[in-house]
C-alpha cells in the first residue's frame, strides 16, 4: 500500500515538474495579426 502511495506521489511530481517545464519551453503566447480598419467618426 505504501509503495503504491510513493508511486502516486512520485507520478504527481513528475506531471507537475512537466507542466512547468512546457509553460517555460512551449509557445503558449497566441499568435498576433496586425489589423489595418476604416474608422469612420460622427462629426456633429
Amino acid at each position: 500500500m505504501f509503495r503504491l502511495l510513493k508511486l502516486v506521489f512520485i507520478v504527481l511530481i513528475l506531471l507537475g515538474g512537466a507542466v512547468i517545464v512546457y509553460a517555460y519551453v512551449g509557445d503558449l503566447s497566441p499568435t498576433q495579426i496586425k489589423v489595418s480598419a476604416p474608422v469612420e467618426l460622427d462629426g456633429s
